[in-house]
């Protein structure tokens, strides 16, 4: 399993160099998809995942020069035959998981299959992870409560015994100061990886490892 979950995408060199190493070749020979669900939990959901796919909106995901890239849309899934997404997949090399609403995208996960094609798929398919992209990698998700979703539906998927924290000490989310994350991270039972913008967290097989040219912080709980 190879995730490489990031606060705001691929933000700068060292982060880039971990995808790198991680797909085993340059960008310019992966192919990748696109998972946008996450977005459309959130206000202006839209215009937000325009802005991401052509390359005006954050930092590089989707406009970095793949050999290909494509959409997957989790809540169109349901309604179609499984040959149509799911072969395109095995020929994949990375999945790209945009941030948004993590309960949102956890649903659509399950409800689409996708979740229960990720422990196969991630032998051979590098991960990556945006925000709640990242997060629902984690045994820590959130919600905006922007959808009407059943009662209980689950925030996150739990591949991965950690929680993560993105954004930390962002100008746009005065609650992801520093000091809000650690009394947030001191409620929960796993450790928590508080990361800002210029910093990702990469697992290969179980094993983490931070990437980063900006700050972080890791709280254990006692």
């Amino acid at each position: 399993m190879k995730l490489l979950l990031t606060s705001a995408g691929i933000s700068n060199p060292s982060i880039h160099k971990a995808l790198t190493d991680l797909l085993g070749k340059p960008v310019s020979e992966a192919t990748a998809l696109f998972v946008p669900t996450a977005i459309y939990g959130i206000p202006n959901g839209g215009n937000i995942v325009r802005g991401v796919i052509c390359g005006t909106l954050g930092d590089p995901f989707c406009e970095m020069g793949w050999k290909s890239i494509g959409l997957l849309e989790l809540t169109a899934l349901p309604t179609m035959k499984q040959e149509l997404w799911v072969s395109k997949l095995w020929e994949t090399d990375v999945l790209l998981v945009g941030g948004g609403d993590c309960q949102y995208l956890t649903y659509w996960m399950k409800q689409s299959g996708l979740a229960g094609l990720l422990p196969s798929l991630l032998q051979k398919m590098v991960y990556v992870g945006l925000s709640a992209g990242s997060m629902i990698m984690t045994r820590y998700g959130t919600t905006y409560g922007n959808h009407t979703l059943p009662a209980g539906a689950g925030k996150s998927l739990g591949l991965v015994d950690i929680a993560i924290h993105p954004h930390l000490d962002h100008e746009q989310f005065p609650e992801n100061s520093l000091a809000c994350l650690e009394q947030l991270a001191a409620t929960l039972p796993m450790p928590s990886y508080l990361i800002d913008d210029q910093t990702a967290v990469k697992v290969v097989d179980g094993a983490i490892d931070v990437v980063s040219e900006g700050h972080w912080q890791l709280f254990t709980p006692a």
